[in-house]
């Protein structure tokens, strides 16, 4: 891994992490179009590093208010504001990916990483999906007004997150708008809803990290890496925020049709990668 695939890599995540357009269909994608070799468990840690830095510097007030309300809610046993329930919906509703993570996450990378056709075609399916949520949605309901039944149904569908070109934000953001939340509101309980994830998912390969060492050469990719992907994830999710409060979702849709059709295109074509 060299400074440039670090930084290029690093870019890709923090940006399609947290934008609708699938982190895992880049990450497999892009390299498999360049022709550059496999990425490893040191760069894995990296990006998942940098992007979960991202958010908590993002949602650092989110974070300590949430932190405040779970521990005031366990001490007067009572659920009796949206504040106080927030940090137990998000608990309860990352459970499920989490569990189906820690069971499928292999098996699936086996079955999509070497099958560039099905994450593209994936990537059109689902972009299609968000779209339909995005006009169909009623988008009334605040976040403040998420239940738990509302919680637990977008936790679940988070699950499809495992496969390449669903994208965690794009399927809880489509779960959202289908439960007639406002845009805003759906991508700010998404992205609240993918810190334990992504905390947990970095926790994991630093583990492993540790148990093998940074191999010779790595660690200033790594760092770069890092870097890159905090810094981009920070911009992104302060962009998509803002733009989603004046503006529909159709752009990301079309990205994800348009990349999509590039690659099936690619592949009818010959190109092997």
């Amino acid at each position: 891994m060299n400074i440039l695939h670090a930084a290029v890599l690093g870019a890709l995540q923090g940006f399609t992490e947290v934008l609708p357009i699938s982190s895992s269909a880049h990450l497999i994608l892009v390299p498999w179009l360049l022709q550059w070799p496999e990425s490893g468990l040191t760069f894995d840690v990296a990006l998942h590093l940098g992007t979960f830095i991202a958010l908590t510097i993002y949602f650092r007030r989110d974070i300590v208010e949430m932190t405040s309300a779970f521990f005031e809610a366990l001490a007067s046993r009572s659920f009796d504001t949206p504040a106080k329930r927030l940090p137990f919906l998000i608990i309860a509703a990352t459970v499920p990916a989490a569990v189906m993570g820690k069971l499928l996450e292999d098996p699936l990378e086996e079955i999509f990483r070497s099958n560039p056709l099905l994450i593209a075609s994936i990537l059109i399916v689902f972009g299609i999906i968000l779209g339909i949520a995005d006009i169909a949605g009623r988008k009334r309901l605040a976040m403040n007004e998420i239940r738990p039944a509302s919680a637990m149904t977008i936790g679940l569908l988070q699950c499809l997150a495992l496969i390449p070109g669903v994208s965690r934000s794009g399927i809880t953001i489509t779960a959202g708008l289908m439960l007639g939340f406002t845009r805003e509101s759906a991508a700010r309980f998404s992205f609240l809803l993918s810190l334990p994830i992504v905390a947990g998912a970095a926790l994991l390969k630093i583990v492993h990290l540790a148990g093998h060492g940074i191999p010779a050469g790595e660690g200033l990719p790594m760092l770069v890496g890092i870097l890159v992907s905090a810094v981009t994830g920070y911009i992104s999710v302060a962009f998509l925020l803002k733009f989603v409060q004046k503006h529909s979702i159709s752009p990301f849709v079309w990205y994800r049709v348009i990349a999509g059709g590039v690659i099936i295109s690619a592949i009818m074509s010959g190109f092997k990668g």
